[in-house]
């Protein structure tokens, strides 16, 4: 014998089961996904001068009755260059020059010229162009010109090293020393001197 429910269970029973199927969606939310592409940054190139530590204490060296001579060697300088071809101007050219001060007592001693030190710079690596070169060497007011003007030491600007053509030697990283070289009067005061040489970066 079958046994019928009365009809209001029956509506009660339906209604139970059909209320937690509608519950798991909710109608107030939504998912939106953001995205972003991240380039990588490009630093421009640059040319720039470098000089190793250090301070240069020279030594007498070659002195005679008349000349006293003090000797040593300038730290490795060199230029880097990372620029692009485009980054590069037309034409364009760098050197490095360089001057120093007068050489001042430390204990109130008159000072020495400038023009008492001279140098002869050495290229130490100038890449395979064969563009970059050393300069000249200048030589003190106590010497003979070994060139037309150049025994004036290193009072102005003198050149180091330098190439004339920047395009054709970018991407590279060129070395340069020097030999340095002070010549006083015999009768030079005794006692410490400072000076400071000064090296530019010009294109």
């Amino acid at each position: 014998m079958i046994r019928r429910l009365p009809s209001a269970v029956v509506c009660s029973f339906l209604a139970a089961t059909a209320f937690p199927a509608a519950a798991l969606a909710d109608p107030g939310e939504a998912e939106v996904e953001v995205t972003v592409d991240i380039t990588e940054i490009k630093e421009p190139g640059v040319l720039a001068l470098t000089v190793a530590a250090g301070a240069v204490a020279l030594q007498e060296n070659g002195s005679d009755l008349l000349v006293r001579q003090f000797s040593g060697t300038l730290p490795t300088v060199t230029v880097t260059d990372t620029r692009t071809l485009e980054e590069i101007p037309a034409g364009s050219s760098w050197a490095v020059l360089g001057s120093s001060s007068d050489f001042t007592g430390t204990t109130g001693q008159a000072p020495i010229s400038a023009g008492h030190l001279g140098w002869k710079p050495r290229l130490l690596d100038g890449g395979d162009t064969g563009l970059v070169s050393e300069g000249e060497e200048v030589v003190t007011v106590l010497d003979e010109e070994t060139q037309p003007g150049n025994n004036v030491g290193l009072v102005d600007q003198e050149l180091l090293m330098s190439t004339y053509d920047s395009a054709e030697v970018t991407g590279g990283s060129y070395t340069v020393n020097a030999g340095l070289n002070l010549r006083t009067p015999a009768d030079v005061a005794a006692g410490s001197y400072r000076a400071t040489l000064t090296l530019s970066l010009f294109e």
